[in-house]
């Protein structure tokens, strides 16, 4: 199945002034903050984890890699602006629409692991959509955390800034606490932000039969993957997970206006990945 859309992205200036108004859900004013971002015109070909903007303030301006997070983060609502306004990413809607999708109706509250948390984007549709007992965030760098109090004081239980690839006793039991039956991850698999080992440890976490629903580019899932991922998740299913849903679809736009093409991925976990 595929879904997503092809607006076209226009070169030059995209971004002027534009947070100086720039409000979250709830009504929570950001920080005002006057710049202008501009997305060049790329001429050479670039992966995703290359793609750059400038930001242009009246000390001057930046070159800043959109992934970049420690940085793009520390700038209230240019992450949402430029990856959610301007290059159209969909995907927290389509992975909570994917876990959706299998849940049945009389299954109780989540204690959901968001996984690659970030600035807490995807545990505001969370709690929006599903009835949520308990939202854990975790993330690698301290800045995702810094933003998601700033942005979204509101969404989280509580949030942890780990490495889960070196995860050692304490910090498995701190999270283990939570009784984790869900395990929800939204656009930090691969590109060296999130290795296989790590994505592998968090889902060990979750309580068997709990709810695994994730996004992981189109290439990471193919025999050409050289992430660890495509390995990985192939030996994940089947013994350790039940995949009841699988869609790709446009992630989102490229800075030159290409799709990017994801997979959602949901299902049940049936028993701990062997380490």
């Amino acid at each position: 199945m595929f879904v997503g859309f092809h607006p076209e992205i226009p070169d030059g200036h995209l971004l002027r002034n534009l947070f100086t108004s720039y409000k979250i859900k709830g009504g929570l004013k950001m920080t005002i903050t006057e710049y202008d971002v501009e997305i060049p015109r790329h001429t050479d070909e670039m992966d995703q984890n290359e793609e750059w903007i400038k930001v242009i303030t009246d000390k001057g301006e930046k070159k800043l890699l959109i992934h970049d997070y420690a940085n793009v983060y520390k700038i209230p609502g240019l992450y949402e602006e430029v990856v959610y306004d301007r290059l159209k990413c969909c995907s927290p809607e389509v992975v909570c629409d994917t876990l959706e999708k299998i849940m049945d109706e009389s299954d109780g509250p989540l204690n959901v692991l968001d996984f690659g948390a970030g600035n807490g984007i995807v545990a505001e549709h969370l709690r929006e959509r599903f009835a949520c007992e308990a939202v854990i965030g975790l993330d690698i760098i301290p800045e995702a955390k810094e933003a998601a109090e700033r942005d979204r004081p509101e969404v989280y239980d509580d949030y942890y800034v780990m490495d889960l690839s070196e995860i050692n006793a304490s910090q498995a039991r701190r999270l283990e606490n939570w009784n984790l039956n869900s395990l929800v991850t939204v656009a930090a698999l691969g590109f060296g932000d999130i290795p296989a080992k790590a994505f592998v440890n968090a889902f060990n976490l979750v309580q068997e039969g709990g709810w695994v629903a994730f996004n992981i580019k189109d290439r990471f899932m193919s025999s050409d993957d050289d992430t660890g991922y495509h390995d990985t998740i192939e030996a994940m299913i089947g013994d350790s997970l039940e995949v009841m849903q699988r869609t790709r679809y446009c992630h989102r736009m490229s800075v030159t206006g290409e799709p990017l093409h994801y997979y959602a991925i949901a299902g049940r976990k049936l028993a701990d990945v062997p380490t």
